[in-house]
């Protein structure tokens, strides 16, 4: 009687197992389509205006209008390699090249620190195009090099990063270890300001949601961007209407008159506005206390 049980119990767990991988599956397939459809119905809507960068958003996996942007600034791309680099590439549908990889084909690498998640996007994923890597990796200014070691293209077509901590110090490292990508998302904390070039001070496996009570001391602010990414050559080319993303192209190798452009130069983060029920003066107040840094002290 021990073995039978034994035997059912087995057999129980196997089939517990297929329905929730099935389960997943199913959850996934439903997500894909969703952004697909979300995608194709935002991009039509749109009245593209080349001159305005507002005009150029939608989103499809993208959580705000990343998608769209990323799409403009690509088409503009001299010597296209149709490569990408995302890391914090979370379930590897909700990030900003999910688009590139699943509508556009292009390869590349996601990058996410959550082995669950990695694991998850790698197996509902992969099938979908066989040119797309999933690395799980924490990544930290010291293991720069080691991803540039995992990706075929130092040079690759798009490269973004949302880590809701270090962003500053990973990306000042990617770029002193040797990566130099044509265009680049970076997220951008609104509580900061406009003007100070402020980042917080590196500190290993850092977590935003522990760091402070408001969850609002991560990040950079866009001054701190404008700051690090032109001294390595980048032109600053707009954030997003919602206020968490920030876009650089290297004019060397993107077509774009940035002169021309009606472009936003900073936004509130929509989320964090909503949620405080005040701007970034009264968010930044709550922080008094807390260690930031000049961009120049990096």
């Amino acid at each position: 009687m021990n073995l039978l049980h034994a035997a059912k119990s087995r057999a129980r767990s196997v089939v517990q197992r297929s329905v929730a991988s099935g389960t997943e599956e199913i959850r996934y397939v439903t997500r894909m389509s969703a952004g697909f459809s979300k995608g194709q119905l935002a991009r039509a809507g749109r009245r593209l205006d080349q001159q305005d960068t507002r005009s150029w958003e939608f989103s499809a996996f993208s959580q705000n209008g990343e998608d769209g942007v990323i799409e403009v600034l690509l088409e503009r791309v001299k010597n296209p390699n149709r490569y990408f680099i995302e890391v914090g590439a979370s379930d590897g549908l909700e990030n900003n090249v999910s688009y590139l990889a699943y509508v556009k084909k292009f390869c590349g690498v996601m990058v996410e620190g959550d082995s669950r998640l990695s694991a998850k996007a790698r197996r509902q994923l992969q099938p979908h195009n066989w040119g797309v890597e999933f690395l799980n990796m924490m990544v930290e200014p010291s293991s720069a090099g080691d991803l540039m070691v995992g990706c075929l293209e130092p040079a690759p077509d798009f490269l973004s990063l949302d880590i809701d901590g270090n962003d500053y110090h990973v990306v000042k490292a990617l770029l002193e270890a040797g990566l130099r990508p044509k265009v680049l998302c970076v997220e951008y904390n609104s509580a900061f300001g406009p003007d100070r070039a402020l980042t917080i001070p590196y500190t290993r496996g850092f977590v935003y949601q522990t760091a402070h009570p408001s969850q609002l001391y991560y990040g950079s602010s866009i001054a701190s961007w404008r700051y690090l990414l032109e001294q390595h050559g980048y032109a600053f080319v707009t954030v997003e209407t919602n206020g968490v993303n920030a876009f650089f192209v290297d004019p060397e190798a993107v077509s774009i008159e940035i002169e021309g452009l009606r472009r936003l130069e900073f936004a509130e983060n929509f989320a964090q506005r909503q949620r405080f029920r005040g701007d970034w003066t009264m968010q930044f107040r709550q922080l008094q206390g807390m260690q930031l840094l000049s961009a120049d002290e990096v």
